[in-house]
C-alpha cells in the first residue's frame, strides 16, 4: 500500500512559475499567481522596511510590492522597464513581487522536490521550501507564506 501511495504521490504534478532574481532561479506555486505585470513605479510608504517598496493602484485596489531580492537578503533591485511584478495571493492577502524577470512554467512532482540543504542559514529555509534540479538548473522552491505572514506581522 505504501509503494502504491508512494506511486501516486509521484503522479501527482503541480506547475510552478520560475523567474529570475540576479543570477539565480527561484519559483512558486502557480496556483498563488494572479497575474503578471510590467514594472509600474511604486509609491513609497513611510517607516516601511527596506523591502517595502511601497504600494500601487491595481484597478482600484492598494497592492503592496515587496522586492523579492532584498526580501531574500539579495540587495535592493533598481527597477527597469524589463522588471515584472507577480501578483501572489495566499489566504487573503495579496501582494506584489518585483522579479528580474519570469523565465518558465515549471510541472514537477513533489518527489522531484528535494530539501533545502542543512548547511543553509535558518533564514534561507524559512523562505526557501525545497530546490529542483531541472534539466541542469538549481531552481529555490519559495514559501510565499512566510514571505506574507512576516510582512503581516510588520505592518501591525
Amino acid at each position: 500500500m505504501s509503494e502504491e501511495h508512494n506511486r501516486r504521490a509521484s503522479d501527482r504534478r503541480r506547475e510552478l512559475i520560475a523567474f529570475m532574481i540576479g543570477q539565480q532561479e527561484f519559483c512558486v506555486d502557480i496556483m498563488a499567481v494572479r497575474e503578471i505585470r510590467g514594472w509600474t513605479p511604486a509609491t513609497p510608504l513611510p517607516h516601511a522596511q527596506k523591502f517595502m517598496r511601497g504600494v500601487i493602484n491595481l484597478r482600484g485596489s492598494v497592492l503592496p510590492i515587496i522586492d523579492l531580492s532584498a526580501r531574500l537578503g539579495f540587495g535592493l533591485t533598481t527597477p527597469e522597464a524589463r522588471h515584472v511584478i507577480i501578483v501572489v495571493r495566499t489566504g487573503a492577502q495579496e501582494v506584489g513581487l518585483l522579479v528580474d524577470a519570469v523565465c518558465d512554467i515549471l510541472s514537477v512532482t513533489d518527489d522531484m522536490v528535494q530539501p533545502t540543504p542543512n548547511v543553509a542559514s535558518d533564514a534561507v529555509r524559512s523562505f526557501v521550501r525545497g530546490i529542483l534540479a531541472v534539466e541542469g538548473r538549481m531552481i529555490g522552491m519559495i514559501g510565499l507564506e512566510r514571505i506574507l505572514r512576516e510582512q503581516e506581522a510588520e505592518a501591525a
